[in-house]
């Protein structure tokens, strides 16, 4: 059983771990205290220049261990061998939780995002949700935005100051949510944004920016709502609407 719980500590432990690459992105984050680090990787075939001086300066300063790779090593650590500059680090995101904790919380208001694939669009969301009166975003790890250094710049700082609900996919988390009210973002809805009476437990999905929700989730929502529009504008940014529904209370 020690055993067992000892696993499951570990687990969660890593799932925590996001991987950022970029050296002034790095130089950011380990120049700030209060974002836990786990390792930092570099290219044994970066050249010392004044970034990197710096990257093993503060690394050192925090006591970080520092892990070196082949060229090829470090790309499939980044996943992003085009911009990750010879350098990456895994940073421990307590704000970052498993989607099952919700079923435990016992009122929220909650964004599922369904299919966003911009990076932008995605950080922009965050940071309007942490402005906002939105206890978390969901945020599936299939066909999704991953979080990035494009994120985090979007987000201006705010990524970790927010729940992140992460799961494989989103239909997974809403089929087991059976007493939360399960908006859909619809032009068609009868009901506006501003018609909404307070829910203990709601969750409002967002779809893909060209696409919408996707018919499986759609299938999942138990209602719908709809942002009133003016002189004949069909729709809004993804972000937008997001930043409508983190401040309605």
């Amino acid at each position: 059983m020690q055993d067992s719980q000892e696993y499951k500590d570990k687990k969660a432990y890593f799932e925590k771990i996001i991987t950022l690459y970029g050296r002034n992105v790095i130089i950011e984050v380990l120049l700030d205290n209060t974002i836990e680090i786990h390792k930092l990787h570099l290219s044994n075939s970066n050249k010392s220049d004044g970034a990197i001086e710096t990257i093993l300066s503060l690394a050192k300063k925090r006591d970080i261990q520092v892990t070196y790779h082949d060229k090829n090593a470090l790309s499939r650590i980044s996943k992003n061998s085009k911009q990750d500059q010879g350098v990456a680090i895994d940073i421990i995101a307590n704000s970052y939780k498993n989607a099952n904790e919700i079923k435990n919380l016992k009122k929220f208001k909650l964004l599922a995002l369904d299919g966003i694939q911009n990076p932008q669009n995605l950080g922009m969301i965050i940071r309007s949700c942490a402005a906002g009166y939105i206890d978390g975003v969901i945020l599936p790890k299939k066909n999704s935005a991953k979080i990035s250094p494009l994120v985090i710049k979007a987000s201006a700082g705010t990524l970790f100051k927010l729940p992140i609900y992460y799961c494989n996919t989103l239909d997974e988390v809403l089929k087991e949510l059976k007493d939360t009210k399960i908006y859909l973002l619809s032009s068609h809805a009868k009901k506006s944004i501003y018609d909404l009476r307070q829910e203990d437990k709601s969750i409002f999905v967002l779809g893909n920016e060209s696409d919408g929700v996707s018919r499986e989730i759609e299938a999942l929502c138990n209602d719908s709502i709809n942002i009133p529009m003016n002189r004949d504008v069909e729709s809004l940014n993804v972000a937008v609407t997001a930043s409508l529904i983190a401040f309605m209370r």
